[in-house]
């Protein structure tokens, strides 16, 4: 069985008090919480269409990091009752704004989350975890550090 090849964009923004925040969006199936994601698109490097992802469906604008934070694993139910394993590579973004209109806006809520209650929200256990990583020191990351010096 072929895999999926997913991306996703993982917008993140300090808070006034100093506290990491994460973006989540409901999806346009079953209204649960995930992340702005998608098949990766030809010609484009993953990351730039994460970016697109987290403009489209999250209206987030910001700078991405071309370094991948991790890869999760979940199942895709299509049409008709197939199952199709997918695995979604993640790239942080550094939000610098929130659009008020954005393309899937009238499909989808958006709302910033403390990691451990994005963590709380996802049904993949994998993705939990990596969101849980955030939520200790998230700055001494590497990459996450390396995007905040862009």
């Amino acid at each position: 069985m072929i895999k999926g090849a997913q991306i996703a964009a993982l917008p993140l923004h300090w808070d006034r008090n100093g506290d990491l925040k994460v973006l989540m969006v409901t999806s346009r199936d079953t209204g649960r919480w995930v992340m702005p994601k998608g098949w990766q698109m030809d010609g484009l490097k993953p990351w730039a269409a994460a970016e697109i992802e987290a403009l489209e469906e999250a209206g987030a604008k910001g700078r991405i990091s071309c370094n991948e934070l991790g890869v999760y694993h979940y199942d895709k139910l299509l049409e008709g009752g197939n199952v199709l394993p997918c695995s979604v590579r993640v790239y942080p973004m550094i939000v610098d704004k929130l659009k008020r209109n954005w393309k899937e806006r009238g499909e989808r809520k958006r709302r910033w989350f403390s990691p451990e209650a994005a963590a709380a929200r996802v049904h993949e256990p994998e993705l939990s975890e990596l969101l849980l990583s955030l939520s200790d020191k998230p700055r001494r990351q590497p990459i996450i550090r390396q995007l905040l010096k862009s």
